[in-house]
């Protein structure tokens, strides 16, 4: 199962991209609210929660992912539940986890992320990660490291989610659903 985490002000291309593509390619998906059963995006988009954050119990494959949005990763931040599952999933190498876009300076600020760790996030933010010893990959869209998967933007949303689906179900998945979708990022 794919937890997508859905706090107030989440940036809705990455969250609702990632769940798109996944649910193409097979991979169940569920979104997990935080402060209630609807939450609306930073554009203004309002998505009824499948289950609420405090509600999941992850097992081995499952992956959290983190979607951006300065409001959205401040409410994930500031909920126990959410950040637990983070913690969980960062600590379990059966686990998965996913960031992109400010994300993945909630991980450096958690000391999730390892030293050496090769990670990408928004541009500009990029000192965070630099500050926890991971080593920022700005010219890259997407970066797989071990079992963690970060992202750089709303722009790469497309490439993000595609990653998601290749390291969850494989290549050929992968190129299916982005075949069926004429994607050519």
């Amino acid at each position: 199962m794919v937890y997508i985490l859905l706090g107030t002000g989440f940036e809705t291309t990455e969250a609702l991209t990632a769940a798109d593509v996944l649910r193409r390619a097979n991979v169940p998906v569920t979104l997990t609210g935080i402060g209630g059963d609807t939450v609306t995006s930073s554009h203004s988009v309002t998505v009824r929660a499948d289950l609420p954050v405090e509600q999941v119990t992850l097992e081995a494959g499952d992956m959290v992912v983190l979607p951006g949005g300065l409001g959205g990763v401040a409410s994930i931040e500031g909920s126990e539940a959410a950040m637990a599952l983070i913690h969980q999933a960062a600590g379990d190498d059966r686990l998965w986890l996913a960031a992109i876009c400010a994300a993945p300076t909630l991980l450096a600020r958690a000391g999730l992320l390892s030293p050496g760790a090769h990670c990408v996030c928004y541009p500009g933010m990029e000192g965070a990660l630099a500050a926890a010893g991971a080593i920022p990959m700005m010219e890259q869209s997407v970066v797989t490291e071990g079992r963690l998967v970060t992202g750089r933007g709303p722009g790469s949303a497309f490439d993000f989610a595609l990653a998601l689906v290749e390291v969850l179900a494989g290549t050929a998945a992968a190129d299916q659903v982005c075949a069926a979708l004429h994607y050519r990022g």
